[in-house]
């Protein structure tokens, strides 16, 4: 065996804005808390055929939330973003693109305590020889369980190659926990259904038991555990029996190489009333490959939910002193392109300030839409159109699309402007600033 074949084994290891202004006697003009990052000490072991010792080094993480203020019994989804990995490559030989599947924890302190399991794709740029690994992040959710401040802190991440050899590269945190990296706080409500669950690892070959544990459940009630493949439940189940506190411990042999997460649910059927999850988990795809032959692979790459404007300004038609009534005109078409795959839907929505001129001012509800939304041909989402109706400082439904098993498209969406001006509103120029909020 040469020595590059022997060192190539040691490698693989929405905001738009638009200011609307109206002219009594003229015209309408139109226009448009973060996380921290923290370091922390983290102590990686390299693979063993990398034949270099364990790396304590400095990680920089951030962990970034979808919902700052959820209720007890929300579901928040956690990004975990490792900034600056500890290590670099330690060889002179260049890594290939998306070989890197990442996986984690992330610690709850505060009100609720815990860990959440957070999985990444396997994707990332190529690493040149001896050049420092790519920031990578990994995402999963948690159920809300107690009101208060809740911490959250970036944990313990592995990163398993797949080059040559299946490897990996685990690195924990040397002094845990590491700091706060962001803050949610949640305000209780009742009813709540505070059923949750652990996971014993985050990843897995094809067939491989993962360790599920529960707590809160219905004491004496069966529970299903079961894969699943976006928001579909995959074949993959298993059923165990809640104790008297309502917990429970089982296994789950995930076979389904698509799956993507695991749920606990009470019952026939997944409710979200008695069940729990998904907890994020990867199954890592160890098939190997038969003499003379060639694996091919390729990555489908989720992207963003964003939008754009034509304009940020909007010239509404003119009213007489006196008379008064409708100023109209047409909002600049808004595109939304949803290119995150997963099942879910986005909602655009918008509000209006009051407008604002000489001495006076026309109220933020004097204006009304009429929304219309149309889908790019091979969409997976239907646009909905928000209903006719007045905007005012409270907002309103401009589109959206559902969830679904599977969504994304292309989207435009328009809408006519009404703004009912009161008959003796004094001359001059009046301006409200319209904010649409794509979430």
């Amino acid at each position: 065996m040469g020595s590059t074949t022997r060192r190539r084994r040691r490698l693989a290891s929405f905001l738009g804005a638009t200011a609307l202004a109206v002219t009594a006697g003229g015209a309408l003009a139109c226009p448009a808390g973060a996380a921290t990052d923290v370091d922390y000490g983290t102590h990686c072991i390299p693979p063993a055929v990398a034949g270099i010792p364990p790396i304590d080094g400095t990680t920089t993480g951030r962990i970034a939330v979808d919902n700052k203020n959820p209720k007890v019994g929300d579901t928040v989804t956690v990004t975990y973003t490792v900034v600056k990995p500890a290590a670099s490559n330690p060889t002179a030989i260049a890594l290939p693109a998306d070989i890197m599947t990442p996986t984690g924890k992330v610690t709850l302190g505060g009100a609720q305590t815990g860990a959440v399991t957070v999985a990444g794709p396997k994707k990332n740029d190529p690493v040149p020889g001896n050049g420092a690994f790519p920031s990578f992040s990994m995402t999963g959710t948690f159920k809300v369980t107690s009101p208060g401040a809740i911490t959250l802190s970036p944990s313990d991440y592995n990163i398993h190659t797949s080059y040559i050899l299946e490897l990996d590269t685990p690195c924990t945190v040397i002094t845990p926990p590491a700091p706060v990296s962001e803050t949610v706080t949640a305000t209780d409500t009742t009813p709540v259904n505070q059923r949750d669950i652990t996971l014993g690892a985050a990843s897995g070959k094809p067939g491989a038991a993962v360790t599920v544990t529960g707590s809160k459940f219905t004491p004496g009630a069966t529970v299903t555990l079961a894969g699943r493949a976006g928001s579909a439940q995959t074949a993959d189940t298993a059923t165990v029996t809640a104790d008297s506190t309502g917990a429970f411990s089982g296994s789950l042999v995930v076979n389904d190489k698509t799956t993507t997460g695991i749920v606990a649910y009470e019952g026939s059927a997944w409710s979200d009333t008695k069940g729990t999850g998904p907890k994020a988990y990867v199954v890592i795809d160890d098939t190997p490959v038969p003499a003379g032959s060639q694996k091919i692979t390729t990555t489908v790459k989720a992207g963003t939910l964003s939008m754009s404007q034509a304009g940020d300004t909007v010239s509404l038609s003119a009213v007489d002193y006196g008379k008064g009534g409708a100023s109209t005109g047409n909002l600049n078409q808004v595109t939304v392109k949803d290119f995150r795959g997963g099942p879910a839907g986005w909602s655009l929505t918008g509000k209006v300030t009051d407008f604002t001129g000489p001495g006076a001012k026309i109220d933020a509800g004097a204006l009304s839409w009429s929304p219309s939304c149309a889908t790019k041909a091979g969409s997976p989402s239907t646009c909905q159109a928000g209903s006719a109706g007045a905007v005012g400082s409270s907002g309103a439904t401009l589109a959206s699309t559902p969830n679904a098993a599977l969504t994304g498209g292309e989207f435009t969406v328009d809408a006519g402007l009404s703004l009912n001006v009161p008959a003796f509103t004094p001359v001059g120029t009046y301006s409200g600033v319209l904010t649409l909020t794509l979430s």
